[in-house]
Formats: structure tokens, C-alpha cells, sequence
């Protein structure tokens, strides 16, 4: 149970509230107004209820949902496996590990019913040393056992391992390469977003422009660091937002399967053997076909 007393906030009672509770969302404050869980002075409101000095708003936090973590016989598609690792590449579509919402039919339920994971990243993240996003494709490196993920998460954090990116965006970069060095945390207009804030955690993108179009820019993108959303938040940042990007993108824009974006380069050092691997990995049909498309309709003349 959450309680405050209103002091200097005013207007709708969602509004108020998504500034008050800022751990939920809009459409989970929208939930738990609905279901009564949030009540003014004793009593349920609606969300257009203008609250006043004084309101006593109480939050019920409802009942969560236990997750079960069950492997699942789910084809995955396997760049490199040992006894320490095992490298994948990730399709569009499939959510990285299960959290509220998406309890199954993750790449952990998969890789889980193929082999053993570490358990240094708690039970429902098993394996688990670095993310991607749903929508994004790409290389992504897992942890069979906790001395490999402690090697792989320190490889992470010194920045010695290689993780390279290629996303189309919209507009013509006109610079051939450049580094975006803007700190990202969650947006103060939406809860639901990532943006450059000046209390956000350092986040550093490189990027090398590897073919223009009249209207779009096909770029490399070289992380430094691994925030949430890097590359989607940055170049959106210097107004270059990623093409079919349902979250930071324009409305108008070249539909897919989400955004353009796929992690085609990771390389770091093995836990084991000291070896440096390196793995590539082509680009999705649909990401091809659509530069296809754009070398015969929007190519530079």
C-alpha cells in the first residue's frame, strides 16, 4: 500500500497520479483506477476527478501474478555453443527473458529446454549477461554457468567486447561518422521511454554511415555502453529516429517488423580458453528486402 497527502499538485486524478506513483505507467495507473485500487479521501474516483490540496490518494497495489518459468521446445538459431557459452541469434519478436505480461515463449523458455544456464541474474533471468529488444534482432551472448557470466558481465563493464550494431534511419546523415555522447534515463513525459536526461546514467553510441539515401541513412552503430534503448534514444536525439520504430519513430515511416535494427557484430573474450571470438550475422530477410526496395526507389541520383 502506497499513501500520500496532495500538497502541490493539481488537475486530473491520473495525471496527479502518474506523477505521484511514478513506478507505474499510464495505462497501469488507468488499470488500477479502473479496479479500484486507487482511492481519494476513502473513496473511488474517476480518472477526470480534480484532486485538491489536502486529498489523501492511497494506492492498493494488486495482486501479482507468480510467473513460472517453464523451458519450452522453441527452435533457436545457434551461432557457436560450448560448455561455457552459447551465442544466438535472436529473431525479431522474441522478448529476451519473462517479466510481467510475457511469461512465456521467451528466448530463456527456450534456451532453457536446450541447455543449463547461470544463476547469477536470479530465477527468472538465468543466463542472461546482456539484452536486446523485443523488435530488435541480432547476436546476443549467453552464460551456461556463473563463472562464464561473471567473465562475460566484467567484459561488459570494462567495455572490451565488441558489439556492433546496423539500423536504418530516417533522414541523411551528413556527417560520415560521429559519437553521440548524451546521458539516458527514463523520460519525464512518459514513463513508458527512454530519452536524453541530465541526470542520466553516461551512455556513449559511435556510428559510421555505411550508404545514403535520398531520404534515409543506413549506419553502423558501435556501442560503448549498453543502456536501455541506446540507439533508439540517440538517434532519435540528433534527429535521426530508426525507421519502423513503433516508439521513438515518426507515424509515417516504412513498415516492418518493428524498428530497422539488428545486432550483426559481437565479439568478446572466452571465459575459458582467453581466445577472442568474433561472430557476424546476417541481416533479417525483411531488413534486406526493404534496402532492396530502397536502392531501386529512393536511392541517391
Amino acid at each position: 500500500m502506497k499513501e500520500t497527502v496532495v500538497e502541490m499538485q493539481n488537475g486530473r486524478l491520473d495525471k496527479v497520479c502518474s506523477e505521484i506513483f511514478s513506478d507505474y505507467s499510464r495505462s497501469q495507473i488507468k488499470q488500477l483506477l479502473d479496479g479500484g485500487n486507487i482511492t481519494v479521501n476513502g473513496k473511488t474516483e474517476k480518472a477526470k476527478y480534480k484532486v485538491k490540496s489536502g486529498d489523501v490518494i492511497r494506492l492498493e497495489e494488486p495482486e501479482t501474478k507468480t510467473l513460472e518459468l517453464r523451458p519450452e521446445n522453441i527452435p533457436l538459431d545457434i551461432v557457436y555453443e560450448d560448455d561455457d557459452v552459447i551465442v544466438i541469434n535472436k529473431p525479431q519478436g522474441m522478448v529476451v527473458h519473462p517479466a510481467p505480461g510475457h511469461d512465456e515463449h521467451t528466448l530463456v523458455n527456450a534456451l532453457l529446454y536446450h541447455c543449463p544456464l547461470s544463476t547469477i541474474n536470479g530465477t527468472f533471468r538465468p543466463g542472461i549477461v546482456h539484452r536486446i529488444d523485443k523488435d530488435t534482432s541480432g547476436l546476443l551472448m549467453v552464460a551456461k554457468n556463473d563463472k562464464a557470466h561473471r567473465s562475460l558481465a566484467k567484459q561488459l563493464k570494462d567495455k572490451t567486447n565488441i558489439r556492433e550494431y546496423v539500423a536504418l534511419v530516417h533522414g541523411r546523415i551528413a556527417e560520415d561518422e560521429g559519437t553521440i555522447n548524451a546521458p539516458i534515463g527514463r523520460s519525464l513525459k512518459d514513463r513508458k521511454k527512454q530519452a536524453v536526461v541530465k541526470d542520466g546514467r553516461n551512455a556513449v553510441t559511435h556510428f559510421e554511415v555505411l550508404k545514403r539515401y535520398r531520404d534515409y541513412t543506413l549506419v553502423k552503430c558501435i556501442l560503448e555502453t549498453g543502456r536501455t534503448h541506446q540507439i533508439r534514444v540517440h538517434m532519435k536525439y540528433i534527429g535521426h529516429p530508426l525507421v519502423g520504430d513503433p516508439l521513438y519513430g515518426p507515424k509515417k515511416t516504412i513498415k516492418g517488423n518493428g524498428q530497422f535494427l539488428h545486432a550483426g557484430k559481437l565479439g568478446f573474450v572466452h571465459p575459458t580458453t582467453g581466445k577472442l571470438l568474433i561472430f557476424e550475422a546476417p541481416l533479417p530477410k525483411i531488413f534486406q528486402e526493404c534496402l532492396e526496395k530502397l536502392d531501386k526507389t529512393n536511392r541517391l541520383v
